[in-house]
């Protein structure tokens, strides 16, 4: 019976590493810093982070969004729900130059926001009257999404000796 028991232990403790975030890697967005919003005087404090990322699909485009980061034990184990809030900017930071053909609100990044449940979202659209990229940010979950939401956009305009390309040739309906 404790055999089970210890096997059934070692089972969940798995699973829960299994859904805690991972050690940072290609597809991790760029921690550029962490402010303290709540001090907790045992457990880690509750922060704003704000990360940097560079459009997988879109060469010459980095955004940066800050987010509410739940401190306590819960927010250590990755156990708390954390807020829909976020903030977003995108930049053009060189020529830009897609790798492929897109659709219109594609999913350019996702980030789990909860244990089960809610994860925050950046997708990318193309303004063709404006030749601008438009990106969004924002929390949905499984039950009940979040109306809350930042936008941001870029102006795809000449790099150097580079002739602008068309969004609206890349990205469609």
């Amino acid at each position: 019976m404790t055999i089970n028991w210890r096997r059934g232990l070692l089972g969940m403790g798995a699973a829960l590493l299994s859904v805690l975030p991972t050690v940072a890697n290609a597809d991790n967005p760029d921690l550029i810093f962490k402010k303290t919003t709540v001090w907790k005087f045992l457990s880690p404090d509750s922060k704003i982070g704000t990360y940097g990322l560079d459009d997988p699909e879109v060469e010459g485009v980095a955004c940066h969004f800050s987010v509410p980061e739940v401190g306590g034990w819960k927010g250590w184990l990755g156990l708390a729900e954390e807020l829909s809030q976020a903030s977003l900017s995108c930049r053009q930071y060189g020529p830009i130059k897609f790798k492929r053909k897109l659709e219109q609100g594609e999913e350019m990044f996702s980030q789990r926001r909860s244990f089960f449940f809610k994860r925050m979202q950046i997708v990318r659209g193309c303004d063709a009257k404006r030749n601008m990229l438009v990106y969004l940010v924002y929390t949905d979950k499984l039950i009940e999404g979040s109306p809350e939401n930042s936008t941001s956009n870029v102006s795809i305009a000449p790099w150097g000796n580079d002739v602008p390309v068309k969004c609206s040739e890349w990205i469609t309906d």
